[in-house]
């Protein structure tokens, strides 16, 4: 693992849009708890890299996970809030919106090829005042063509503005294990289940099952990221059994936890998972 470099010093840079170079690389190192980001926005775009931590990125009315070896990218403008947990390392760049062209025009997860790492790990041991016009500025231009055509990937929730809406969120993602029938969840936030299903639908495009069970799938692949095993996840989702947790997966997803997770990752298919045995 290459010695990462620090993000600019707040002394000198207050943001990196003052940085004046048009593609800026660095790497990041945080050993904790995790990391909160309040919502924010920069004139250039982001790339963000996690090759440890998972990230979360609220933006554009959407929530998106991005998993180890998997990146956000962030088109300039775009208003949005971080969280991580456990230990983060990665990689990070900021791009002038002229050279964006042919970027994804929203947020979106990105899984990153081992040419594209590649050329991050090199570009983030680049002075941040790097000489223009040189082997650096065409490294950048390699990187953003690997960018442009890198995979999207559907790891997405779209989320509601509505504050009331915005209170059941909450509560569902601090309480998984609550499986509320939509009537109580609509008594709870003092709506009727009718306009408790045309506020979802309205602002998710989405009815309310369907958008419960992207949440449970999202929450269920960032703790299988963590490493957590599937019997214990069942739990925390709360489900009667592994199997009955599986089964949905499956049915979504079109393929097990294990399977999924591998592909996810890059690695050979998996073997279907016993759901008595701890995910890997």
């Amino acid at each position: 693992m290459p010695i990462l470099k620090e993000p600019p010093d707040p002394a000198e840079w207050s943001d990196p849009d003052d940085i004046p170079r048009p593609v800026v690389a660095f790497g990041v190192t945080l050993a904790g708890p995790g990391l909160e980001l309040a919502p924010h926005r920069h004139r250039k775009a982001q790339l963000l890299l996690s090759l440890r931590g998972v990230l979360t990125c609220e933006a554009q009315s959407g929530l998106w996970l991005v998993p180890p070896q998997h990146a956000i990218w962030i088109p300039g403008g775009a208003l949005h809030a971080i969280r991580a947990t456990g230990t983060i390392e990665g990689y990070d760049i900021f791009v002038e919106p002229a050279l964006t062209l042919g970027m994804p025009a929203s947020c979106c997860t990105m899984s990153v090829t081992p040419l594209l790492r590649e050329l991050l790990v090199r570009a983030a041991g680049f002075p941040l005042l790097y000489p223009e016009g040189g082997a650096e500025s065409h490294l950048f231009t390699l990187l953003l063509d690997e960018v442009a055509t890198a995979s999207v990937q559907r790891l997405y929730l779209p989320m509601p503005a509505d504050v009331r809406l915005r209170r059941i969120v909450e509560l569902m993602m601090a309480d998984p294990t609550d499986r509320g029938t939509m009537a109580s969840w609509a008594k709870r936030a003092g709506l009727s289940e009718r306009t408790l299903a045309r506020l979802l639908a309205r602002e998710t495009g989405m009815s309310f099952g369907r958008w419960r069970q992207q949440l449970t799938i999202m929450l269920a692949l960032q703790r299988m990221a963590e490493g957590a095993p599937i019997q214990r996840l069942a739990v925390e989702l709360g489900y009667e059994s592994a199997a009955s947790f599986v089964t949905m997966f499956r049915k979504t997803l079109g393929s097990s936890p294990g399977r999924y997770m591998a592909r996810l990752r890059g690695s050979p298919a998996a073997a279907d998972q016993d759901p008595k045995q701890p995910a890997r």
